[in-house]
């Protein structure tokens, strides 16, 4: 059984991961939930993960933490996730008495990865800016951590801007950090992202089937409506990406490189960029993935959602 942390900022793509993710509590032992503000402000998203949880029933403990990056200002996903950061569906007023930690989401982390019997994995969809001061303020967790997962970069192209995508761009400098700690890292960028979509015939194969599949298929209902103005004729769901890895890394192929993330003024801040060279500097070792087994891909999240319908 692999030992987790999910640092999200749900988000209609990160609700899927956690949905996908507590469907597998054979594999998957969730130490612990934190947020980061991202998708929307921080009061926001972990408003939203307190709903995820809530509707799967689920007792793990949830954190909040950063509301903003090292250095730069922060500017929320309003435009792909609404005002709520994950809009689309009503849920009851209830759910939001999901309980908090009463620690910062960093003090949290470090006490959930310490205390594990075994060498912890991170999945992190939002930005890295907890990620980044836990390895900072405690620079002896390093050793704990297996590897760590995330949803952001893309070598071949940005989102919110030309070159860099939004996750790594809402605080490069926090990515950096965290690229450049020594841990393996595995980026599921938009390179593969984008491979990674469901069609509206798929999605409206959720439609009136049960509690959870209610819920994600108003949530991504909306997502595939909001990915319109973007130009997406399916719907990419990135962030379920990084926990569709965790569960089978099969689905997926990549490569290795040694992965830079620019953090100056200049137009390029926020890029991800490989080493591509023959003899590159390996800064790190970061596996690219690239490519995704669509079908399977598809088939592992609906066969998560049927079984979370049954359970609830």
């Amino acid at each position: 059984m692999k030992n987790i942390i999910y640092d999200c900022d749900p988000g209609h793509d990160d609700a899927m991961a956690l949905f996908e993710a507590l469907a597998h509590p054979e594999e998957i032992n969730i130490l612990g939930i934190s947020t980061v503000g991202g998708n929307q402000k921080l009061e926001n998203v972990t408003k939203n993960a307190q709903h995820i949880l809530s509707a799967a029933h689920s007792k793990i403990e949830l954190a909040s933490g950063q509301s903003q990056p090292l250095v730069k200002e922060f500017y929320p996903a309003t435009n792909a996730h609404g005002d709520s950061g994950m809009d689309g569906h009503d849920f009851p007023a209830e759910d939001a008495n999901y309980p908090i930690s009463s620690l910062n989401a960093v003090t949290f982390l470090h006490k959930k990865i310490q205390s594990a019997d075994d060498l912890v994995t991170i999945v992190a969809t939002g930005p890295l800016t907890n990620i980044a001061l836990l390895l900072k303020t405690f620079p002896e967790v390093k050793d704990s951590i297996d590897k760590i997962i995330i949803m952001g970069g893309g070598l071949d192209h940005g989102n919110i801007t030309k070159g860099a995508e939004f996750n790594i761009w809402t605080d490069p400098e926090a990515a950096k950090i965290v690229f450049t700690s020594g841990i393996p890292m595995v980026m599921a960028g938009l390179d593969v992202t984008e491979r990674a979509y469901f069609t509206e015939d798929e999605l409206q194969e959720l439609d009136k089937k049960g509690p959870i599949s209610a819920i994600a298929y108003d949530l991504l209902s909306y997502y595939y409506k909001s990915g319109k103005q973007f130009g997406f004729k399916n719907s990419p769901v990135h962030d379920l990406c990084a926990m569709a890895y965790l569960i089978d890394p099969t689905l997926f192929t990549g490569h290795i490189y040694s992965v830079d993330v620019v953090t100056d003024d200049s137009e390029a801040r926020g890029m991800t960029i490989a080493d591509k060279r023959k003899l590159p500097e390996n800064k790190n070792s970061t596996l690219v993935l690239l490519e995704v087994d669509r079908e399977r891909y598809r088939d592992l999240f609906f066969q998560a959602i049927e079984k979370l319908d049954q359970e609830n």
